[in-house]
C-alpha cells in the first residue's frame, strides 16, 4: 500500500515528531511504502492566492471557481499544489501529523488544506461525501494537544472532547472529500508528560497504527 504521510510540525524533537517517525518504522517494517510531505521543511505556502494558478479567468477573483477552472484545463495549478495533489491521487491512505493549535490544525495545514484539497479535484458542489473524489482512500489524524485529558471533557475546561474539537478536520474536511476517515489517533497533555506516560503515548500508537493497517476501525466511511 502507498501512504503519504503530512507532516505539519517544526520542531523535530517533538511528541508529534515522534509520532511520525513511529509511522514510518511501522510503514517499512510492514512492507508498505510510504512519503512524506514535511510541510515547514518543504517551506509549504499557507496562503490560497492567485499565484497558486498558472492561468486565471478574468477580473474578479475567485478562489473557488479557479480551483474548478485549473482542474478542468490540465491541473493548471502552482507546482507546489500540483505535487502535493499527486501525492495523495498516488497513495490508498494518508496519515497527518499535527500538533493542536487553537483547536483546530496548525496555519501550515489548514492551507494545505485549502489548496491542496481544491474544487474539481477532491470534491465538487454535487461530489462529497460518498461522492468526493478521494471516495476509497483511507485517512487517519494524529494529533497531539497540551492539554490533559481531562480538560477535554465535556464538564471539563474546554466543554467538549478533543476528537468533537477536531470534527470539522475529520468529517467537514478529510470526509466531505470522500476519504474513510479511520478513528484519530489523539495524545493529550504533551507538554507536561512523565518518560512513562510518553513511552506508552509512542508504543500505544504503534500498536495503534499496526492493528489499523489490517483491519481500521471507521470514524467516517462511505462506499
Amino acid at each position: 500500500m502507498k501512504v503519504l504521510i503530512v507532516y505539519a510540525h517544526n520542531e523535530p524533537s517533538s511528541l508529534t515528531s515522534s509520532l511520525k517517525n513511529v509511522s514510518l518504522e511501522v510503514l517499512q517494517a510492514t512492507g508498505h511504502e510510504s512519503l512524506v510531505s514535511d510541510l515547514y521543511a518543504q517551506g509549504f505556502h499557507a496562503n490560497a492566492e492567485k499565484y497558486d494558478f498558472t492561468t486565471l479567468t478574468g477580473q474578479h477573483f475567485n478562489y473557488a471557481n479557479e480551483q474548478k477552472n485549473a482542474s478542468l484545463h490540465g491541473w493548471s495549478f502552482s507546482p507546489d499544489i500540483t505535487s502535493e495533489m499527486q501525492k495523495v491521487q498516488d497513495s490508498e491512505l494518508v496519515i497527518f501529523h499535527f500538533p493542536v493549535w487553537w483547536f483546530s490544525a496548525p496555519a501550515i495545514l489548514k492551507g494545505w488544506f485549502d489548496r491542496v484539497l481544491a474544487m474539481g479535484v477532491a470534491w465538487d458542489t454535487n461530489n462529497t461525501y460518498q461522492n468526493g473524489y478521494f471516495r476509497g482512500k483511507n485517512a487517519l489524524v494524529v494529533a497531539t494537544a497540551g492539554s490533559p485529558e481531562s480538560d477535554f471533557q465535556p464538564l471539563g475546561l474546554h466543554k467538549a472532547t478533543l476528537k468533537q474539537m477536531l470534527h470539522p478536520i475529520l468529517h467537514g474536511t478529510l470526509a466531505s472529500c470522500g476519504f474513510q476517515v479511520i478513528e484519530p489517533y489523539l495524545a493529550h497533555n504533551a507538554h507536561d508528560m512523565s518518560p512513562d506516560d510518553l513511552h506508552n503515548t509512542i508504543e500505544g500508537y504503534r500498536e495503534y497504527l499496526s492493528r489499523s493497517l489490517e483491519q481500521p476501525t471507521f470514524f467516517v466511511q462511505y462506499q
